[in-house]
């Protein structure tokens, strides 16, 4: 068997004890009742983007919205929300599509997970996705002809209806504080409540500097950066380093009060782009000789999964992102030499971001939380794990990217939609989303009824 066969059968061991435990715990306990799902639907809406946005050799124009409710035995309804990434969660399957058809083919996944709770009942939303993401995937398999399929695909269709679990489990069991629904075998790595949690613009490749030079004077000081630009491995590393050198010419010698050093901190973002690690390394030395080195705190999936490199002998800090598909797959990358894990609530669901982080913890390895240009209500679903995980090293705060309304034609619109949107703490002020007890006690809003998504499912 070989390392990641293992890896994969024995966390897939330790995660069913994990389940197990946790039902356990909670029969033992009576404190925390199973759901049972009688009801479901599902509808969608396709929002619009300001421009063409690129990554991965492909470009998005639109971005679907989809909404599930779930209805339990005592009759509570409850909607969780989807924001579709197909570009993101598997690129070949973007390019084997029209992008409409790559959306419709995730929203067929999530149509077959209602499918298949419905009826059933379960300890717990982590154990529902459990019990159902593995024959989803083999369903996903079948209906995009791809072998290979990426798990993250299924998990990113199943992001609303696990937070519809969420909310339905929550109210059958009284409990209104996000706090209050994390499993105990989770708490500790969500254990803290910072007053301020970054947040993190996204500078894509078509950014212009001088644009990134405004989001340092508006207070934004950490921004992450797209690398591995099209062309070849050769022309990709030219065009890299030529944005790196402009960038930091352009910003190097700001300052910030966030950072230990007091400099800009630089998040770097391959997408898994770089080849070789020979290619990165180049890029790495370009940063030396430029003087910005010191100042990049994250460089985040710069290889292809599949190429299963060790960087642990990089001297910096390499996060995984689309290679952590769950916990297993974290343990996996930690291995590697991975020293932080971009956390993906909105878009690998919150059960499956529970575990990862769990795990990221227990090995002392710092997470935050990227963005998928996600809906203003799934960035505080987001936002409800950045708050409570530890401090990022040299920064002591959370981390949360989120770039909707750099990217939404509608974003103003789809603010309404959200019944917190006009609450201070889910603005951003200088750089930074400040929290309060406010914040803690409505856990974001995440329980409050959006009248847009209820106006859907009414009877």
């Amino acid at each position: 068997m070989n390392r990641r066969n293992f890896i994969k059968s024995s966390g897939a061991i330790a995660a069913l004890g994990a389940v197990a435990m946790d039902q356990a715990a909670c029969t033992a306990s009576g404190t925390r009742k199973p759901f049972c799902v009688t009801a479901t639907d599902s509808n969608f809406e396709r929002e619009p983007l300001i421009r063409p946005f690129g990554f991965k050799g492909g470009y998005m124009r639109e971005i679907w919205q989809s909404a599930f409710m779930l209805q339990g035995e005592s009759g509570i309804r409850k909607i969780g929300i989807c924001t579709h990434n197909v570009l993101w969660s598997d690129a070949e399957v973007f390019a084997a599509h029209s992008p409409a058809a790559g959306d419709a083919i995730m929203f067929a996944i999530s149509e077959r997970g209602l499918q298949m709770i419905k009826g059933q009942t379960f300890e717990s939303p982590i154990h529902m996705v459990d019990s159902i993401k593995d024959e989803l995937w083999e369903y996903g398999k079948k209906i995009t002809r791809n072998p290979n399929l990426r798990m993250t695909f299924v998990l990113n269709a199943l992001v609303g209806v696990d937070n519809a679990a969420w909310l339905l489990w929550a109210a059958e069991n009284g409990i209104t504080k996000f706090d209050d629904l994390i499993p105990g075998a989770y708490r500790p790595a969500l254990s803290h409540h910072h007053d301020k949690v970054a947040s993190i613009p996204l500078m894509a490749y078509a950014i212009p500097v001088n644009e990134i030079v405004q989001a340092v004077d508006d207070g934004y000081f950490f921004m992450k950066i797209k690398i591995g630009q099209p062309g070849t491995q050769e022309e990709m590393l030219q065009k890299d380093m030529n944005r790196l050198s402009e960038i930091h010419q352009a910003i190097g010698n700001r300052t910030t009060t966030h950072s230990k050093t007091g400099k800009l901190p630089y998040y770097f973002d391959a997408n898994g782009r770089y080849e070789k690690k020979e290619t990165l390394l180049r890029l790495i030395d370009h940063a030396k000789k430029i003087g910005a080195f010191d100042q990049i705190a994250i460089i985040e999936e710069p290889f292809p999964e599949e190429l299963e490199i060790d960087v642990s002998d990089i001297d910096l800090r390499l996060a995984t992102d689309e290679a952590a598909h769950d916990d297993v797959y974290t343990t996996e990358r930690i291995q590697m030499g991975y020293r932080a894990v971009a956390l993906k609530a909105a878009a690998k669901t919150t059960s499956i971001t529970m575990k990862m982080a769990k795990v990221a913890h227990e090995h002392n390895i710092p997470c935050f939380l990227a963005d998928l240009t996600v809906n203003p209500i799934l960035v505080e679903w987001n936002k409800n794990i950045a708050s409570r995980l530890s401090p990022f090293p040299d920064l002591g705060t959370g981390l949360l990217e989120t770039n909707g309304h750099q990217n939404y034609k509608n974003w103003e619109k789809m603010l309404t939609y959200k019944p917190s949107s006009g609450a201070p703490w889910a603005k951003t002020v200088q750089g930074v989303f400040n929290l309060d007890k406010d914040y803690y006690d409505r856990s974001g809003g995440i329980f409050d009824l959006s009248p847009h998504y209820e106006e859907w499912f009414k009877i």
